[in-house]
């Protein structure tokens, strides 16, 4: 049985399991039971009834959080001439040339956000083994691909908090949306743009229940369920 400590087991008391929150309670609860003594991240996680192994039921989307992530986001772009002039001046961490490309070849992946010209993909598909396990391959489902004169707004999208969602292997969805330390309101308009995003980008090919459950919880904090038909029809303005 895994062992919690006495600070732990205090914050799960004040959680019902048994009972699902509307999503502004939920996340006043999951700050409320924050049991770190850093600024812990408030995590989204979400099962879905969707099949991971079917092509027609993928979820992959970006989402612009409002409110921001409350972290620094280190951007990798890969361009070549116009267009690495082009990120540099827009403000990239780094830009893929031919030294970096080799570190990335030996595992390094020490940056948050991946951006590419069309051009850079088939140079940026044989670093797949490295970037895949790390989600760090741009995808233009993402919108992480596109054409030089588009990376200063890439770039600033990144910085202000735009973060990609995926499916993963066990149908599973999970996105941060901020720091214990935000207000609720802020929690709550990264967490409405992130249902939006979850609505649109719904697979037509999805059967049954497309969202089965939602837990907000901090890093090292106990699950706040939250209920599922509230969260994906909540307006996004609530």
């Amino acid at each position: 049985m895994k062992y919690h400590g006495k600070k732990y087991r205090a914050a799960a008391e004040k959680v019902n399991h048994n009972q699902t929150y509307q999503p502004k309670e939920a996340l006043a609860l999951a700050k409320a039971t924050n049991v770190a003594k850093f600024d812990a991240t408030v995590e989204v996680h979400i099962n879905t009834g969707l099949d991971p192994k079917q092509a027609d039921q993928q979820v992959r989307t970006a989402v612009l959080m409002p409110a921001g992530l409350g972290k620094t986001v280190r951007i990798m772009v890969f361009a070549e001439g116009e267009g690495a002039r082009i990120a540099k001046e827009a403000g990239a961490d780094f830009i893929a040339d031919d030294d970096i490309f080799k570190k990335i070849q030996e595992g390094w992946t020490d940056w948050d956000v991946s951006i590419a010209v069309p051009e850079m993909m088939g140079k940026v598909g044989r670093l797949g083994r490295v970037l895949g396990p790390r989600g760090l391959v741009p995808n233009p489902k993402a919108g992480t691909v596109a054409p030089a004169a588009d990376l200063p707004r890439l770039i600033q999208e990144a910085r202000a908090g735009r973060i990609e969602v995926r499916l993963d292997k066990t149908s599973g969805i999970h996105v941060a949306i901020g720091k214990a330390s935000f207000s609720e309101e802020a929690l709550m308009q990264n967490f409405l743009s992130l249902m939006e995003a979850l609505r649109k980008a719904k697979p037509a090919a999805a059967k049954g229940l497309y969202i089965k459950k939602i837990v907000i919880a901090t890093t090292m904090g106990p699950g706040v369920k939250v209920d599922v038909n509230t969260a994906l029809n909540i307006g996004v303005a609530a």
